[in-house]
C-alpha cells in the first residue's frame, strides 16, 4: 500500500465525461488498495473567462481605471476549481468511491497575503492523512490557498502543480502523479521535432531548468517544491485508458518520474533542449562604468516584478564606458521601457534601443558539469545553419542562446540532432 497524490489539469476535466475518466483513474488506485488524494485544475478555458469577466468588470461599471482589488480576483478566479473538485468527487461517489471535496482554505493551505501570486507557507496535513486513513479520497482544489487576512488567495497561473506537490510533501506521499494531456517529459517539443524521445527518468535541477526556459509540463514553483522536499514526481498523461497494462504500476508506470539524481544510473551529456518565445532585448549604450549602475538598472525593474533574464556587459577599451544589454519578456517591454526611462538620470545611459521577437534556445542536461565542449558543438552547429547568435548564458547544466524568433524551429530541430537526441 502506498500514499498517493493525483493531479489532474484543465483539460484532464475539460467537461463531464472527462472527469469521469478521471474518476476511473484515481478508483483504479483505490481498489489497489492506496491511500489517494487528488488535486484539480479549473476545467479547460474556465479560468480564462473569470479572469476576462474580472478585467472587463470595471469598463462596463464605467470605472475610470482598469484596476481592481486584488482580493476579489481571487474570490473569483478560486470558484473555477471549487466546480471541479465538487464534479469529481460526485463522480468517484458514482462509481462507489468514498470521496469528499475540499477548498483550499479548508485544509488549510496557508498562504503569504500576495493575492494573484500567493506563495504556501505551512499546510497541516493531519485531518487529510486521518481521513486517507480511513478510506476516503481527498479531492482538493488546486490552486488556492487562505492569506493571513483570512481571505482566499491564489497562487498564479499553474499553481495546481505547485498545490499538489506541495499537499505531497504535507502527507509524505510515495509519489505525486502530475496528470496532463501529455504523456512524459520529452526531450523537446514534439510538434517541433518529431524524432523527439519521451524520457524515462529526469532530474529535478533539468526539469527546473526546463520549466524555467519554456517547457510547459509543470510550473516552475512545483518543481522546485519538489526538488525541496524530494517528492518523486511523475508525469502521466490522463488520456491513457485507465485499465490499460502497466497504468497501476506502483513503482514503474507509464510516463517520467521527475527524481533526485541519484536515482538516475546513466546520465546523459544533454537530457533536453528547451525555448521560450517571445522574448525581448534591451541595450543601454554608453553608461558610466562606475559602482551601482547594475542596481540603478535592475533595482527599479525588480520592484515593478519585471524578470529579467539574460545580461550581457561590455566595457570600452579605456574602461570608462559600459554598454549593458538584458533580455525580458515581451509582453514587459514598454513597462520596462518607461521605467527604465524615468530613472534615466540616475542611471546615466546616452541612448536606450529595444527589440522584440527573439527567442531563447536552451540546451541542458546535468552530465554537463563533467564534460567539455557542450557549448562549442552548439555554436559549431548553428553556425553551419547560418544561425546568428544575439546573447548567451550558461551554468554548470545549461547553456541558454538567444536567437532571432524565424530561425527558432530551425534551432532547435539542429541542437537536438547534433547531440544525438533523435536517436533512441
Amino acid at each position: 500500500m502506498a500514499r498517493i497524490v493525483m493531479k489532474f489539469g484543465g483539460t484532464s476535466v475539460a467537461n463531464l465525461e472527462r472527469i469521469h475518466n478521471v474518476a476511473r483513474h484515481v478508483k483504479r488506485e483505490v481498489d489497489a488498495g492506496h491511500e489517494v488524494a487528488v488535486v484539480v485544475s479549473a476545467m479547460s478555458g474556465k479560468t480564462n473567462e473569470l479572469v476576462d469577466w474580472v478585467q472587463n468588470m470595471p469598463k462596463v461599471a464605467g470605472a475610470d481605471s482598469p484596476f481592481y482589488d486584488a482580493r476579489e480576483y481571487d474570490a473569483i478566479v478560486a470558484s473555477g476549481e471549487q466546480v471541479t473538485s465538487g464534479l469529481l468527487a460526485i463522480a468517484l461517489q458514482s462509481l462507489g468511491v468514498n470521496a469528499r471535496s475540499w477548498q483550499g482554505w479548508q485544509i488549510a493551505i496557508k498562504t503569504d497575503n500576495a493575492h494573484g501570486a500567493a506563495r504556501i507557507q505551512e499546510i497541516d496535513g493531519s485531518d487529510i492523512v486521518r481521513r486517507m486513513g480511513e478510506g476516503q479520497v481527498a479531492v482538493i482544489a488546486g490552486f488556492q490557498g487562505i492569506g493571513p487576512d483570512n481571505r482566499i488567495a491564489t497562487l498564479g497561473r499553474g499553481g495546481s502543480d505547485t498545490s499538489a506537490v506541495a499537499i505531497a510533501a504535507a502527507v509524505k506521499a510515495d509519489r505525486c502523479d502530475i496528470y496532463t494531456d501529455v504523456d512524459g517529459v520529452y526531450t523537446t517539443d514534439p510538434r517541433i521535432e518529431p524524432k523527439a524521445r519521451r524520457l524515462k527518468k529526469v532530474a529535478f535541477e533539468e526539469m527546473l531548468e526546463m520549466a524555467s526556459l519554456g517547457a510547459k509540463v509543470l510550473q516552475v514553483r512545483s518543481v522546485e517544491l519538489a526538488m525541496v522536499h524530494k517528492v518523486r514526481t511523475f508525469v502521466r498523461s490522463s488520456f491513457e485508458d485507465p485499465d490499460a497494462p502497466g497504468m497501476g504500476d506502483l513503482l514503474n508506470p507509464p510516463g517520467t518520474l521527475i527524481c533526485d539524481e541519484d536515482e538516475i544510473v546513466e546520465q546523459e551529456v544533454v537530457t533536453g533542449i528547451a525555448y521560450a518565445k517571445d522574448e525581448a532585448q534591451i541595450s543601454l549604450r554608453r553608461l558610466a562604468d562606475r559602482p551601482g549602475v547594475s542596481a540603478a538598472i535592475f533595482g527599479p525593474l525588480a520592484e515593478s516584478h519585471i524578470n529579467v533574464d539574460m545580461i550581457v556587459q561590455n566595457i570600452s577599451e579605456d574602461g570608462s564606458k559600459t554598454d549593458m544589454t538584458f533580455t525580458v519578456p515581451s509582453g514587459d517591454i514598454d513597462k520596462a521601457l518607461s521605467v527604465l526611462g524615468d530613472n534615466k538620470e540616475k542611471i546615466g545611459f546616452d541612448v536606450i534601443q529595444s527589440e522584440k521577437g527573439l527567442v531563447k534556445v536552451s540546451v541542458i542536461g546535468i552530465g554537463m558539469r563533467s564534460h567539455a565542449g557542450v557549448a562549442a558543438t552548439a555554436f559549431r552547429a548553428l553556425a553551419e545553419k547560418g544561425i546568428n547568435i544575439k546573447a548567451i548564458t550558461t551554468s554548470e547544466i545549461k547553456i541558454s542562446i538567444l536567437i532571432d524568433g524565424p530561425y527558432a524551429e530551425l534551432a532547435v530541430r539542429t541542437l537536438h540532432s547534433c547531440y544525438g537526441l533523435d536517436k533512441s
